[in-house]
């Protein structure tokens, strides 16, 4: 039954004839529809960047440790110090995690620059269980590896999985009511809290990281369980009400003259409205990729720099707390659209700058006292970023007609991959750069 309405995703041209007009349904059948549609959502959000965060969050133990002879774990959950520079003030590993990063980073770029051009043809079924797969396949392999080269092969499956689910997902939302949209944002977000709460406090109650990842196998499942038995087949859209009246209060991105009507599949578009709608989604696309550029430079480019010796965490245990607190003020602001909307986004670009520019002034003269203080900075950056997402797509959906929403919002997702992976190619000659000052 699952199967069936997923297969019914892909608008046919064989569907495209004229049908007489049928009944709404009762409104607690639509009601019920929505709360299976919007949970549905955030669960595809949720288990899409589990695997993605939890890579990040073992970044440091990746890079960190090879697995020894006879040893159950891939590294020990509390290891013991280690010389990694001696000749530097920093307790830098020989490879920056930004090298995680990258694996974690480039195969989702090069699938969302792509996408665009082709992944419609292929129907959305399909697509999920390729995410889903990659997603497994990635939990396995860095569980079983026995060497950085292999683990980052486990990565790049985390990524594949990532960026094909991503695309797809926020593609669908075009066929749905717009909330799902901030329940697909909130779920993303938990993604980042779940995942790396998950791998923090598993590994520090003493679960090997072997069995930490491959106790995360469900996740996978609930991913595919979620698409195939829990989304309604779409319908078509009257959003109504406040949502109605904010649509027709803004701007839109692209002037059309025709009317209105109900989502259609984006290959329908020429490569000339593709390009005008891409135009039309740089207000919006740019802010983003400096948010993005900004936080991830400070995630995996700084945080492995921010270490305090006059603690009572290790060096690694310091950068699961940073990852975990980041991905905590993700989860809450990605899930404050109902709260809190913010239509000017480059406001939070500039201040995701800000916050980049204070800490690398204190990675070179660590002028801060505490790793308190470091940890409430993290939260806001997380704040910062996680707003920045769930708005860029809500006004998008908002200020793009019907016809163009599917291919505006795959399109508008290269924002965050592309200031991701700038933000990693930057940060590895830093770490160099930094890691050889004595």
């Amino acid at each position: 039954m699952g199967g069936c309405a997923g297969s019914r995703r892909r608008l046919l041209d064989s569907e495209e004839e004229e049908t007489a007009p049928e009944p709404r349904p009762p409104r607690s059948d639509h009601k019920g529809a929505l709360w299976k549609n919007v949970m549905g959502f955030w669960l595809l959000g949720l288990c899409n960047n589990f695997s993605y965060v939890v890579m990040l969050s073992a970044a440091h133990d990746i890079l960190s440790h090879q697995r020894a002879s006879g040893n159950q774990s891939h590294v020990d959950p509390d290891p013991p110090p280690t010389a990694h520079n001696s000749s530097s003030r920093f307790d830098c590993n020989s490879v920056s995690t930004a090298a995680v990063l990258l694996a974690d980073i480039l195969p989702t770029l090069i699938i969302k620059l792509l996408a665009p051009l082709g992944l419609h043809l292929l129907p959305y079924s399909p697509r999920v269980l390729v995410s889903g797969i990659c997603a497994a396949g990635s939990f396995i392999l860095v569980a079983f590896s026995h060497s950085v080269g292999t683990s980052l092969c486990g990565v790049v499956l985390a990524s594949i999985s990532s960026g094909v689910g991503e695309v797809t997902f926020l593609s669908l939302t075009a066929f749905y009511p717009r909330a799902v949209i901030s329940w697909w944002s909130s779920g993303t977000g938990g993604a980042g809290l779940m995942g790396a709460l998950s791998y923090l406090g598993l590994t520090q109650s003493g679960l090997s990281p072997q069995h930490t990842l491959l106790s995360m196998l469900g996740i996978p499942a609930l991913m595919l369980a979620s698409y195939f038995f829990l989304l309604t087949s779409p319908e078509p859209q009257d959003p109504g009400g406040e949502e109605e009246a904010e649509t027709s209060a803004r701007q839109p991105l692209i002037d059309s003259e025709t009317p209105e009507s109900k989502p259609d599949s984006s290959s329908n578009l020429s490569l000339q409205e593709r390009w005008t709608v891409f135009k039309g989604l740089l207000w919006y696309i740019v802010p983003l990729v400096l948010v993005y550029f900004a936080e991830y430079f400070i995630n995996q480019g700084l945080f492995e720099l921010l270490f305090f010796r006059n603690t009572s965490l290790n060096h690694a245990q310091q950068y699961r707390w940073y990852q975990m607190l980041y991905q905590a003020g993700v989860f809450v602001s990605r899930s404050s659209l109902r709260c809190c909307r913010i239509r000017f986004t480059w406001v939070l670009a500039l201040l995701q700058c800000l916050n980049l520019a204070f800490l690398l002034v204190d990675v070179w003269f660590s002028f801060l006292p505490s790793i308190y203080l470091i940890f409430l900075i993290i939260l806001y950056e997380g704040l910062l970023g996680g707003a920045a997402y769930v708005n860029t797509f809500h006004n998008i959906a908002l200020e793009t007609s019907d016809q163009h929403r599917e291919f505006a919002m795959a399109a508008a997702c290269i924002s965050d991959t592309l200031g991701i992976s700038l933000s990693g190619l930057l940060a590895l000659p830093l770490h160099d750069f930094l890691c050889h000052l004595s």
